[in-house]
């Protein structure tokens, strides 16, 4: 089978991380691959802040919760039952994707950069997760404020939080395409 193929098949969503760090040069490779993702325009509008330092990912959790307890969905609400439930599920690092609310197409094009986060990750034998509610902090005017030490430049909204690091549990089961 076509290798790129393979790893689109292969890469699940790790929910559970040991605590080592990435390396710098791994780190590196992950966050270049997205800098080759396809862009409205070649606009490129996506800024990268990787998070590393495990009390500023523990603040930012915290405000995640706050967030999403004000969230009328009995699924977050179940997920909140749980004192020991990580908004980045304990990941050793946290890439945050923004992206320029003045291009055109950055929703689209930060999806784009951060599903090639997540597949040179797994190229790398790295565990990932697209934390899509974890987000949420991170918009509207007080965005910046919940967030401080995840400085993006002005203008830039975040889009898609993706930890990072060494798978510590099972592996996510294979998940049937259109099985919801």
């Amino acid at each position: 089978m076509n290798p790129v193929i393979e790893a689109i098949r292969a890469r699940r969503s790790i929910r559970s991380y040991k605590p080592d760090q990435v390396t710098e040069a791994e780190l590196a490779a992950i966050l270049e691959a997205g800098c080759f993702a396809p862009s409205a325009m070649n606009g490129q509008p996506w800024h990268f802040t990787a998070v590393q330092d495990k009390a500023v990912l523990d603040r930012l959790s915290a405000q995640v919760k706050a967030v999403l307890a004000a969230m009328d969905n009995p699924r977050i609400k179940e997920r909140l039952q749980d004192p020991a439930w990580h908004a980045f599920y304990n990941a050793p690092t946290v890439v945050i994707v923004s992206g320029r609310q003045d291009a055109l197409f950055h929703v689209t094009d930060c999806a784009a950069a951060t599903q090639n986060l997540l597949l040179a990750a797994h190229s790398l034998g790295i565990g990932s997760c697209r934390v899509g509610l974890a987000a949420r902090p991170f918009g509207g005017p007080r965005g910046a404020a919940r967030a401080p030490g995840c400085a993006k430049p002005g203008g830039d909204k975040a889009r898609e939080p993706v930890g990072v690091g060494g798978a510590g549990g099972g592996t996510a089961a294979a998940g049937a395409p259109g099985g919801g």
